[in-house]
Order: C-alpha cells, then structure tokens, then sequence
C-alpha cells in the first residue's frame, strides 16, 4: 500500500533543528559585534560633525562654547545636535578660561558615563574604557581621533 515511503524521520527532523540551531548560536554574537561597530562608526562620524562646529563656532565668536547645546542654539553653527548611538547624549568639556582646548565624548559600548576631563595643557583624561572622542589637545588612547 505505500511502497517507495517518501519523508523524514523524525531523527532526522530532529538533526536539522539541532544544526539550524548552532547556526543561530555562532551568527548572534557577530551580530551583536558588528551591530557594536556600526554605532561605533556612527558615533566617530557625529563627532567630526561637532568638532567641526565647534571650530566654526569658534571662528564666528573667537571663543570654544561653554556647552554643546550652544551649537544648537545658534542655528548658523549646527541645526540639531547628534544624538549619541549607545543611548546618551554626547559629553562635552572645555579648559580653564579663556579655553583653548575641548573634549567630545561619546560613553562607548560599556556605557560608562564618567565625564572626561581636559586641562588647560590640553591633555584628555577619560573616564570609561570604552569612551570614543575627539579633542584638538593631545588623545588618550586610538578610541580619540
């Protein structure tokens, strides 16, 4: 009555989800990876924005802002200002008056907010391993462009 039985046993079902469900289990974490890079190349981009703003800023003022939300303010300079990929808003810090140096940060992706600090020789102290930056003092690590 059923001569040449055509299917799959359910031994042999079971194998296929078995080996679908490795599969699964290697690609979520490079996922997860390059989902981390993406933002990472994001933040960097969105920080050459303001540094650039905040340099125009200068040239318009002769003066660094005392904080980023001053770029906003003054639509010439930058309309909106980014918002930061892991989840917070960019930090930002300048020297001791008149400022010559300053400092945007972005928390990275162990989202530690401790702020960085800038002194008035230019140098950058960050305050979370992970922290991207960019600064026109001297970088603390190759997160800082």
């Amino acid at each position: 009555m059923f001569k040449g039985k055509k299917g799959f046993t359910l031994i042999e079902l079971l194998i296929v989800m078995a080996v679908i469900a490795v599969l699964i289990g290697i690609a979520i974490p490079s996922f997860r990876g390059m989902q981390n890079e993406a933002k990472k190349a994001k933040a960097q981009g969105d920080m050459r924005v303001v540094k650039l703003a905040i340099e125009a800023y200068n040239a318009k003022y002769s003066a660094y802002p005392t904080a980023l939300t001053t770029l906003e303010s003054e639509a010439t300079v930058l309309v909106k200002l980014p918002v930061d990929p892991f989840g917070t808003a960019y930090g930002y810090a300048v020297d001791a008056s008149p400022a010559k140096y300053y400092a945007v940060w972005s928390v990275g992706a162990d989202n530690v907010t401790t702020a960085c600090t800038i002194s008035t020789a230019g140098v950058v102290t960050v305050g979370g391993a992970t922290q991207l930056g960019t600064t026109n003092g001297t970088s603390p690590n190759s997160n800082w462009k």
